[in-house]
């Protein structure tokens, strides 16, 4: 037991040091990484938006954090696969916690997303995000844009979430429409994969429906969506619904005929040239989960982005 320790989340002393703590134990921050405010000297702030008054059928995504946090705890503290490196070796990762909300006044909400926000993405800091219903992604994209300008967006999703809304509308099926209309996002440039279900308008988007995901390789979807993006900045959102219930059945809006979770995670595997600014995982809804099925799909989703980013920091380096 020399050198090892245990709750990593408070006791690391460096924020690139790996944990040691048992996967049944310590502790449950997203990967073992410190809980801090504290943003100096940080990369990556992993933040958890705990919100689900704006979904359509079923809630219980404000639990999705703490159950993607939870599931985390499963990877273990070598290389991690498919990346074949210690994410935490050179990136200093944080916990920063969750989103501090009013649960009673659901319209401050977007406005308190987005000032939280800002705080992290003004430290330099890359923001992966756990969600929460997809309606946090609204407020996060006007933060990301405020600092990066206009982005592509690249969206796993079941659902286009272009169904038209009035502006203070609280709805999670929207936020692409509005992004679209409010110059948020280049709608040439932006790409939805996975989708299943029909909506009054794509507002420019390209999609690649179920179907088609289905009929194509992992490699050929990865292609497509880096060339549609073409070397845009980018923000990049995934719905847990993009995966068939099979793989994800704890959401609040499953759809039937989607993508195993092994495809789409070799399809983020490939994504190394897309310029991610910033990230979420979204729509983990534990009530309706089994076995954390979808929590650890989620925690690897969002694993998988962490290990996206450490590797275009990488090249960076070595690029000078």
């Amino acid at each position: 037991m020399v050198n090892r320790s245990i709750d990593h989340a408070f006791t690391a002393t460096s924020l690139t040091s790996a944990a040691s703590d048992p996967t049944f134990a310590g502790a449950l921050s997203f990967m073992r990484r410190r809980f801090t405010k504290e943003l100096a000297g940080v990369d990556v702030a992993v933040w958890g938006i705990p919100f689900d008054a704006a979904t359509s059928n079923r809630p219980g995504t404000r639990f999705g954090p703490q159950a993607i946090r939870r599931a985390s705890a499963i990877f273990d503290n070598d290389a991690q696969y498919p990346f074949n490196r210690d994410l935490f070796a050179e990136m200093a990762v944080i916990d920063y916690g969750d989103c501090l909300l009013d649960y009673g006044n659901h319209q401050d909400t977007p406005a308190a997303i987005e000032r939280q926000a800002n705080v992290i993405l003004d430290s330099g800091a890359f923001l992966l995000t756990l969600g929460g219903d997809h309606y946090v992604t609204w407020p996060l994209l006007k933060a990301h844009v405020a600092r990066h300008g206009p982005l592509a967006l690249v969206q796993f999703d079941a659902h286009q979430d272009t169904w038209f809304d009035e502006e203070r509308r609280i709805d999670h099926g929207s936020f692409v429409a509005r992004a679209a209309r409010e110059g948020i996002i280049d709608p040439d440039r932006s790409i939805q994969i996975g989708i299943r279900t029909h909506a009054p308008e794509d507002c420019g988007v390209n999609i690649l429906y179920g179907h088609q995901v289905e009929e194509m390789s992992a490699s050929d979807i990865a292609s497509a969506i880096i060339s549609h993006t073409r070397g845009a900045p980018a923000y990049l959102t995934f719905d847990i619904d993009c995966l068939d219930p099979a793989f994800a059945p704890g959401t609040g809006t499953p759809v039937s005929g989607g993508p195993s979770s092994a495809k789409i995670l070799s399809v983020l595997q490939r994504l190394h040239q897309l310029d991610i600014r910033g990230a979420d995982v979204v729509e983990v809804s534990p009530p309706y989960d089994h076995a954390d099925i979808t929590a650890i799909a989620g925690a690897t989703v969002a694993m998988y982005m962490l290990g996206l980013h450490a590797e275009r920091r990488a090249i960076a380096v070595s690029q000078g």
